[in-house]
Order: structure tokens, then C-alpha cells, then sequence
């Protein structure tokens, strides 16, 4: 079985197929999904889904790419999490991919809405989802700062080298791969896929996005997070199922609150 630990589901064009995804879960022996909330306006659909399914979960959190939308503060965030399907807080983070004109020192915005997070995250105890592109140096800077470490969590969609692997593994934090690991350019991905340590590596889809060989370029979703767990263990030389089994055991050590369903029960 394998876990999806990082999805966007109730996403446009994929949110009225979900009868379909969750089939599409179950024939690829894909257990369970974590649902990453990006906004607090769209929150209420990532935790009607999680209510609605046992074996799906939520998280609540601000994308650092979205500017024009509603800006937490720790007391809301920590109010939102206090639900026994939310098990994360995130996804947070830097981005300093598209400055558009601006430079890194006017990110001050996303500095501050990352330490918001960490610090809701400590108060409630559930881990952080952090996305970071083109700002590592920042993101371990301020994970370091408000001491993101005594809660942890999960790197997602990990695309840094190896060195930002291990500055965010010394602070307690897991690394997840998602399809670009399959990517044929992707070297410095599969040189981290090979080298984490197995009991720290999760396995996601950021579905829609980043299809995994052989669906690049279509539609993504949480049943092709099989061909990632896939591809990692031909890399590491070991077998699937054992992929499968120890990033299943990883999620739900990290997501402690969050609670498996047996395989015999319907999703």
C-alpha cells in the first residue's frame, strides 16, 4: 500500500471526479491521501472532503505564492487545526521564484506569514507542510528561528540538493518526492531519493501537478503516487512493497493525528 501524503483534490477538474480518483486509489493500492489546503477561503472544501471520506485527511494553511487572499494569524490558524481530520498546518513556506520586479527584501510578507504558521504549528502540535523554491537558504534561516523542529514535519515536493536535505533532516523534518523524481533531468531529486534516510522519506503527487513518467504532462492524482513509490525503490534497490510499507509507517508517525482505516474497510 502506499500513502499519498500531499494532494490538491479539491482542485477544479479533479473535485467531480472524485468517485473516480478514489477508484483509481483503491486499483493501485493507494490507501490514503493528506488534502493540502493553500488558502483559508477554499478550506472549508479540503475539510468537507476529509469529513466525507475516512481515509482521506486535511491540513489548513496560506501558500506563500498566494498574495491576494485572506492572511492568517496564529490564533486562527491554531482554532482551524483544532479538528480530528486536520492533521497539519501548511502548506507554508518561501517562493522566491517569480519576484516580478520585486526583490527578495520585499518578501518581508512571506517571511512573516511562514514564521505565522510555524507558530501554529507549535501551539497545536501537528507538523509542518513547508514548500520552499528558490529560498532555502531563508526557509532553514527561519525554520531554525522559531524552532520549527520541536513539532517537525514534511518538506514537500523536495527538488533541492542534498545539502538543504540534510540542514532540514538535522531539524526534524521529513522529505517527500513527488513525480518530478521520474523526471529524466531530475539528478539532483533522484541523488536525494537514493541517500534519505528511509524512515524519513514520504511520497506524494501535489496532484494536479508534476505527473510521474509515464503520465508527464496529463492530469495528476493520487493513485499515480504509486509510480513514484515505484520508481524510488528501483532506485534504492529495494522492493516496492517495502517502499510502500515504510512511507506508509512514516506518514502516519509523522500525521500522528491522523487515522488509518483498515484495508478491509470501503474507502
Amino acid at each position: 500500500m502506499f500513502v499519498d501524503s500531499h494532494c490538491h483534490i479539491y482542485f477544479e477538474g479533479l473535485v467531480e471526479r472524485l468517485p473516480e480518483l478514489l477508484d483509481h486509489m483503491r486499483d493501485q493500492h493507494v490507501s490514503h491521501a493528506l488534502i493540502a489546503c493553500v488558502d483559508l477561503e477554499t478550506f472549508p472544501d479540503v475539510l468537507r472532503l476529509a469529513e466525507q471520506h475516512a481515509n482521506l485527511f486535511a491540513s489548513v494553511g496560506v501558500h506563500p505564492d498566494h498574495e491576494q487572499v485572506r492572511e492568517p494569524s496564529v490564533a486562527e490558524l491554531v482554532e482551524l487545526a483544532d479538528h480530528p481530520k486536520v492533521v497539519a498546518i501548511g502548506e507554508t513556506g518561501l517562493d522566491y521564484y517569480r519576484l516580478e520586479g520585486r526583490s527578495i527584501a520585499d518578501m518581508e510578507w512571506q517571511r512573516e506569514r511562514f514564521r505565522v504558521h510555524i507558530r501554529a504549528s507549535r501551539q497545536t502540535g501537528k507538523p509542518l507542510i513547508i514548500h520552499t523554491r528558490a529560498a532555502s537558504d531563508d526557509t532553514i534561516r527561519l525554520m531554525r528561528e522559531e524552532g520549527a523542529d520541536a513539532v517537525g514535519g514534511v518538506m514537500h515536493c523536495f527538488t533541492e540538493p542534498w545539502d538543504v536535505a540534510q540542514r532540514a533532516l538535522a531539524l526534524n523534518f521529513h522529505i517527500s518526492l513527488s513525480g518530478i523524481v521520474t523526471f529524466k533531468s531530475a539528478t539532483d531529486v533522484q541523488d536525494v531519493a537514493q541517500r534519505v534516510p528511509l524512515e524519513r522519506l514520504l511520497i506524494e503527487t501535489d496532484s494536479p501537478y508534476l505527473a510521474p513518467v509515464p503520465y508527464r504532462g496529463k492530469t495528476n492524482e493520487p493513485a499515480h503516487v504509486s509510480h513514484v513509490g515505484r520508481f524510488i525503490a528501483q532506485l534504492r534497490g529495494i522492493d516496492e512493497a517495502d517502499l510502500g510499507q515504510a512511507t506508509t509507517d512514516n506518514f502516519f508517525r509523522l500525521f500522528s493525528s491522523a487515522t488509518p482505516v483498515q484495508a478491509s474497510n470501503p474507502i
